[in-house]
Parts: C-alpha cells; sequence; structure tokens
C-alpha cells in the first residue's frame, strides 16, 4: 500500500508540472510526457481500489476470498494506461508530425524533467526495494520476480516507475534536439516512442493480469514445496495429485489427493481429511483446500 501511496502522490505532482511546461513550450513530448503521467496517477487509483478490495474476508459467497479483485482493478489500470496514455501520445505525436508547430522556453520543459526525474525515481526505488528484498528471499532475479508475482500491484508500479524514467529521458531528447536542429520532428517523434513504451507496458500488465484472472498455476518449485509439506505429516503416506492455482496474490487454491496412513473406517477417513484440509487452510498462503484419496494405482508425486 506505501508503494502504491509514493507513485500515487509522485505522478499527481508530476502532471500537474508536466501539464503546465506543456502549455508553456508547445512541446509535442511534454504532452506525450504530461498524458503519461495522468494515465499513471489514475491507475494508482486502481491500484489502491485493488489492494483494498482484494483483502475483504472470505464469506459464504466468495469461498476462496476476494483475491481476484486485484487482477480486475490492475486490469482496468492497464487499459486506463493504454487508452490514456499510449493513444493519446502516439496521436497526438502524428499530428504533430503532419502539423508541427514551433515550441519555445525549453528551459521550463528541462527544469520539469529534472523534477520529475527525481519524483519518478524515488517512486521507483520504493518498489525496486520492494521487489528485490522478496525476490532475494526466495532466491530469484528482481526481474523475473516482477514478472511472474501473483503481487499485481507491485509489477504495475513497477513497470510504471521504469517506463516513467524511460519516457522522460526520450522526451529530453525530443526537446533537446527540437531546440539544436529547429526541426519539429524529433520533438512529434518522440511523443511518438513514448506513446509505443508505454503500449509495450500495458499489454505486458494486461497479458499478466489476464492469466491470473483465468487460473494460473502455481511453479513448479510451489508445487514441489507443496508437496514436501503434505509428506512431511505423519497421517500423510503420499500425494499422488497436487493441484495449485491462484485465487488471489500469494494465495492459491489447493486440489490434492493424498493417501493416509493406516486403514481406518471411512467415516474416520472423512474426519482425518476435513481435519488436515483445515490444517493447510490456516496458511495465510492457502484460501481453500479440497483432498481426495488416492487410489493404489496412482502415481506418487514427489518433493
Amino acid at each position: 500500500m506505501r508503494t502504491v501511496v509514493i507513485a500515487f502522490v509522485a505522478n499527481l505532482l508530476v502532471a500537474v508540472a508536466k501539464t503546465i511546461a506543456a502549455f508553456v513550450t508547445g512541446s509535442a513530448s511534454m504532452v506525450a510526457e504530461s498524458a503519461h503521467s495522468w494515465a499513471d496517477a489514475g491507475n494508482e487509483i486502481f491500484l489502491l481500489i485493488a489492494e483494498r478490495r482484494s483483502v475483504k474476508k472470505i464469506d459464504g459467497s466468495h469461498p476462496r476470498g476476494y483475491g481476484r479483485e486485484a487482477y480486475v482493478w490492475s486490469l482496468f489500470a492497464a487499459v486506463g494506461l493504454f487508452t490514456a496514455g499510449a493513444v493519446v501520445s502516439i496521436q497526438h505525436g502524428i499530428q504533430e508530425l503532419s502539423n508541427p508547430e514551433e515550441s519555445s522556453d525549453q528551459i521550463v520543459a528541462y527544469i520539469v524533467l529534472a523534477i520529475a526525474f527525481v519524483l519518478e525515481g524515488f517512486s521507483f526505488v520504493q518498489s525496486y526495494l520492494q521487489a528485490k528484498k522478496t525476490a532475494e528471499a526466495r532466491g530469484m532475479g528482481t526481474l523475473h520476480h516482477v514478472l511472474g508475482t501473483s503481487n499485481t500491484t507491485l509489477r504495475a508500479v513497477f513497470a510504471e516507475d521504469a517506463a516513467a524514467l524511460i519516457g522522460l529521458v526520450i522526451a529530453f531528447f525530443g526537446v533537446f534536439l527540437h531546440q539544436v536542429t529547429g526541426n519539429a520532428v524529433f520533438d512529434a517523434v518522440g511523443s511518438i516512442l513514448v506513446g509505443v513504451l508505454l503500449a509495450i507496458v500495458a499489454l505486458v500488465l494486461i497479458d499478466r493480469n489476464r492469466r491470473f484472472l483465468v487460473g494460473e498455476p502455481a511453479s513448479a518449485d510451489v508445487r514441489r514445496r507443496i508437496v514436501g509439506l503434505l509428506l512431511e505429516r505423519d497421517d500423510v503416506e503420499r500425494v499422488t495429485y497436487l493441484h495449485l492455482e491462484f485465487v488471489g496474490p500469494e494465495r492459491f487454491f489447493l486440489v490434492a489427493s493424498i493417501d493416509l496412513t493406516g486403514n481406518d473406517r471411512e467415516v474416520d477417513v472423512a474426519r482425518e481429511l476435513r481435519r488436515i484440509a483445515t490444517d493447510l487452510e490456516q496458511s495465510p498462503y492457502i484460501a481453500d483446500a479440497v483432498l481426495t484419496l488416492s487410489t493404489p494405482d496412482e502415481t506418487s508425486l514427489t518433493a
């Protein structure tokens, strides 16, 4: 939540500054950057809603919780980034190519871009440190963790802040080359490149949210860990089937077939399965667990 709030405040301040600079200078790149920042600021509101709604407690109508709300609202944010950021930037750049306008007061653009880089950089460092800490704890690279994590708000803030920093560099060169050469084409191309950058980021975020909404399975490493946890129990002899599906950020729906130790009566077996499932659901990572009995001919899974 802190990461999202920091990103929202930074984007809001930057959006206001860029909009003023765009009006003063008439730069196409600054127009693209202001659209970018307004889209980012709006997206943070969606992400804040995602954070709040996804942690609602399990109830009768949602026995596996509201975790997927995070992916719904993050999907809205990604679509907003594409339409309000990418499309506007590309469209304005194309218009500028066909009808170039002179820009002035470039010093204002440089000052705003420098301030924006500091604010966006602070927000990016916050999201990077959060991602790096979790990635190191899980023994993987930071970028690999960001792309694969079920924490959609972290991925969105990280991607948007990284795109913002790259976009600021593109805008700087667009304004600078326009000023040096007197050719507005450079400024227009800068606007188009910012739009293309936003479109790529938005499409990646849309695809990741789509995957989790339709049922993203757990990684092979997580599956092995869960099998190992089950086999560590004295009341579980073997595991023959395991299904782990994300139902929210770092929350799973678990289905497993297990072979219990001993040969108890049917009623005792039913109670034992329910007890093991209840134990599993005490984990903050398991939203719901369903266990069935294995048949003798099924192949055992190993940790």
